[in-house]
């Protein structure tokens, strides 16, 4: 592990850039220059460290070995030339991801990024000293065993992720040229736990024949009336209210034919779904005898406690254990996770620099069955740490981006008035005292 001797630390990650066909589009472009021009004006007591990820090599499929870089270097040139002008003034040290692996595997990319002004440091995690503290920084891939190298280092020991990588994400970018929108190429962007929602409200926006989705919406409205309605009828029969407004209204009547023709068809539709009810009760209680015989033969998990791939559990645990390993570590910077925060608990700072992809939140719709929506977001952020009156200091700074409207009118009427969750709160300075 290598120490420099910069006082003021910056911290970025999980830049992704480069991968087959539209994954080479940058959307942080300009923001991205305009940070380093920024760093530019400091001294060589600054340090810019880029926690991994910074390459999108798992997504690279076109072109093998440290051509990689070339490719990815030949579609961001503003990127490259303000890293060398930058670097000229600070340190910039580049750290391993698990998507940019192959840096820790040939040495030939030190001297291609040394061109850019640019460190690379190999190392699984990096040490840095301020105010008397050390800063235990890695990208955070060998904590998750779905992306960590069995044998780091070794250009063939790739995790599981990296095939599935290879194939879902590299392959989308190729693939999205083909349908009506280029959504697969965001694929990146969504939540692993989220992509079968995802992908059902794409289709269902984006690539369903608009006559289909049509005929479809009013359908899937209905039903929600449809449920209120039974849910009135019930209460109802049992004598808790008088009257099924939901049938039985001025509204209805005041149209006449059309009134009676609405009222007809929200009848008939309670008729079907009574039924419909009716039918999966028993159903259910097959379903879940088979799930019960399934799970005592074994061919189901006889509990719900796994495979759902978490990308940030442990982490938590891994810090602490850091800390209390070497009790003068006062911060783990990590990235890794997408998910930016900054958690301090007994003076030590749990920090994850987020990343600078685009973000896709899940939206539901304010009325009825259809899918939800998946707002475009970004956080782009970095990490400042330094020296403040002896005390290690800790500043966060977003940079304003809205990103470009991606929804049709329709998705935007299904979700007026809702706004996507905003990220974890984080503070715009903390300080660690001794």
């Amino acid at each position: 592990m290598s120490t420099q001797n910069a006082t003021t630390l910056y911290f970025v990650s999980d830049l992704h850039l480069g991968g087959d066909g539209q994954l080479q589009i940058c959307d942080y472009i300009d923001e991205f220059v305009a940070f380093l021009k920024e760093l530019e004006g400091k001294g060589k007591e600054t340090e810019l460290i880029i926690v991994g990820d910074a390459f999108g090599f798992w997504e690279t499929t076109t072109v093998s070995g440290t051509a990689k870089l070339d490719e990815i270097v030949k579609h961001h040139t503003a990127i490259f030339e303000q890293f060398r002008k930058t670097g000229e003034n600070i340190q910039i040290t580049l750290m391993v991801g698990n998507h940019d692996y192959d840096l820790a595997c040939y040495p030939d990319y030190h001297e291609k990024l040394a061109a850019f002004n640019i460190e690379l440091d190999t190392s699984v995690s990096v040490i840095r000293e301020i105010a008397g503290k050390k800063i235990w920084i890695e990208h955070g891939q060998q904590i998750d065993d779905f992306n960590a190298s069995p044998d780091y280092g070794n250009p063939y020991a790739q995790p599981l992720g990296y095939y599935i990588t290879e194939t879902t994400v590299a392959g989308a970018s190729r693939y999205s040229k083909f349908g009506r929108k280029p959504w697969l190429k965001d694929i990146r962007s969504v939540d692993v736990r989220q992509l079968p929602d995802w992908i059902l409200s794409n289709y269902f926006y984006n690539e369903m024949s608009p006559i289909i989705r049509w005929t479809m919406a009013p359908f899937l409205a209905l039903l929600s009336v449809t449920l209120l309605a039974l849910a009135a009828q019930a209460l109802k029969h049992f004598g808790v209210i008088d009257v099924n407004i939901l049938i039985q209204n001025r509204l209805f009547s005041s149209l006449g034919l059309v009134g009676d023709l609405i009222r007809s068809t929200l009848v008939l539709s309670m008729i079907v779904w009574s039924f419909v009810i009716a039918v999966s009760i028993p159903l259910f209680f097959v379903l879940r005898d088979v799930r019960k015989t399934l799970k005592r033969m074994q061919i189901l998990p006889a509990t719900n406690d796994v495979p759902l791939y978490v990308p940030d559990g442990g982490y938590q645990e891994h810090a602490e254990k850091i800390f209390r390993e070497d009790p003068t570590v006062a911060a783990y910077v990590f990235g890794h996770t997408h998910d930016a925060f900054l958690t301090v608990k007994d003076g030590k700072a749990i920090i994850n620099t987020g990343t600078w992809l685009k973000l896709l939140k899940r939206i539901p719709v304010i009325f009825g069955y259809l899918p939800a929506v998946y707002f475009p977001t970004f956080r782009l952020n970095y990490f400042k740490i330094f020296e403040e009156d002896g005390d290690l200091a800790i500043e966060y700074k977003e940079i304003a981006k809205e990103p470009e409207s991606e929804l049709s009118l329709f998705q935007r009427l299904l979700i007026f008035g809702r706004k996507p969750e905003p990220g974890r709160h984080i503070a715009l300075k903390t300080v660690l005292p001794h």
